[in-house]
């Protein structure tokens, strides 16, 4: 549209940063939180663990490579808000199909550019993430204090309960055979769709599983009669505190020794079923360069995040959980910029899980191992891979 009517990003502590609108017109209320990421916005738009979050880019140019049909990681775009520096006014990519602020407006996505997104991201790394506006059109002319109020009054990240409405509502099945694997499944995985992203059960059907994807709200009777031989837990929107139901559930598999991998949400909820607490972090780990140490191996991993909550575990010694019954836990991995638990392995029951994105899209590959490890606790041996991360981000 290119009309540059002019647009506001408002923060609940009153700062207040003047753009013109990009996207859809009107108000959007979120948590404003930043993404390093210098490519893959497409991917970024459609993790529904973004629900409810105003993003913004630090990555000056945004929209360049405008919007494809083989890239989204869900079935809709699911960021509340978009703040963006430049906006690309054209396209340029072989794949493109439309720009970035057509598919914008067509999902009815609101959002701002023309601002310092650094800036911003500096900003929120010092206060924290906050409740945050963008209000163009008509709602940008209110007057200021209207429209902190707005901010100030919708209901924080900490104690939100989301991870049910970005699943999906009945079960798919996704089959090694149409993602490069060849012969017989390996193993079948019942995978918890608290948020997952498009390429996660793909990565899992390239090695040979067969994957069904369930709805949050699927009990341990639904999971059993299924058969499964491994349960995944993915990544997700809100707080872990609210994920009470799935953490009955995993305690449930635990207890029954099928073996379990979960990812970001995923491993908080792991963390919550043994026992542990978690807690929100100042400004969370979002973008596709974040460094981690791998505890058993010392090999440092740089990898694809997007969590606003940690577990709270001790670093450096195996513990009994909590939770007794399910026995000795170790942190796996941890973070190399702020010590923050990166992920877990159970030494008694076969269970473990990351704090971090293996699949990827987009981001480096370091991780895609985990997959494998995640055969190998299934089958019992090492895992062969036919088709393994054939399809790229």
């Amino acid at each position: 549209m290119n009309t540059f009517e002019p647009a506001l990003l408002v923060l609940e502590d009153g700062t207040v940063e003047e753009g013109t609108a990009y996207g859809a017109r009107g108000t959007r209320l979120g948590e404003a939180v930043f993404s390093t990421g210098m490519t893959g916005y497409q991917e970024t738009l459609t993790d529904p663990s973004y629900a409810r979050q105003i993003v913004v880019q630090t990555a000056p140019h945004i929209g360049n490579t405008g919007v494809n049909d083989e890239d989204p990681e869900s079935r809709r775009i699911w960021v509340a808000g978009y703040v963006v520096r430049d906006a690309a006014r054209r396209p340029s990519n072989w794949r493109s199909r439309r720009t970035l602020e057509e598919e914008l407006i067509a999902q009815d996505v609101v959002g701002i550019q023309g601002v310092d997104t650094r800036a911003i991201t500096r900003h929120l790394r010092e206060a924290g993430a906050m409740r945050a506006g963008i209000f163009s059109g008509a709602e940008a002319e209110r007057p200021t204090a209207e429209l902190v109020e707005a901010v100030r009054g919708q209901e924080p990240m900490a104690g939100t309960r989301l991870a049910e409405e970005v699943s999906v509502s009945e079960p798919y099945v996704v089959e090694p055979a149409d993602h490069g694997f060849a012969g017989e499944p390996l193993a079948a995985v019942a995978a918890i769709d608290l948020g997952i992203k498009t390429m996660t059960p793909v990565r899992l059907a390239e090695r040979g599983l067969r994957v069904t994807v369930l709805p949050a709200t699927t009990s341990f009777a639904e999971l059993q009669a299924l058969r499964p031989d491994g349960v995944f837990l993915s990544n997700g929107p809100g707080d872990p505190a609210t994920a009470a139901a799935q953490i009955g559930l995993l305690r449930e598999v635990l207890a029954a020794r099928i073996p379990f991998f979960g990812i970001c949400f995923g491993n908080q909820i792991l963390g919550r079923a043994l026992g542990f607490g978690t807690y929100k972090l100042p400004f969370g780990h979002r973008g596709i360069n974040q460094p981690v140490m791998d505890h058993a191996t010392g090999t440092v991993e740089i990898t694809a995040q997007n969590h606003g909550f940690a577990v709270d575990a001790p670093i450096g010694q195996v513990v009994t959980a909590p939770e007794e019954r399910f026995g000795r836990v170790e942190v796996s991995h941890s973070s190399l910029n702020d010590d923050v638990v990166e992920g877990l392995r159970c030494l008694d029951v076969p269970a473990f899980s990351v704090q971090y994105h293996p699949e990827a899209a987009a981001g480096p590959h370091d991780s895609a191992y985990l997959f494998d490890r995640f055969v190998e606790l299934m089958t019992g041996a090492d895992a062969t891979t036919t088709g393994g991360d054939t399809t790229h981000a």
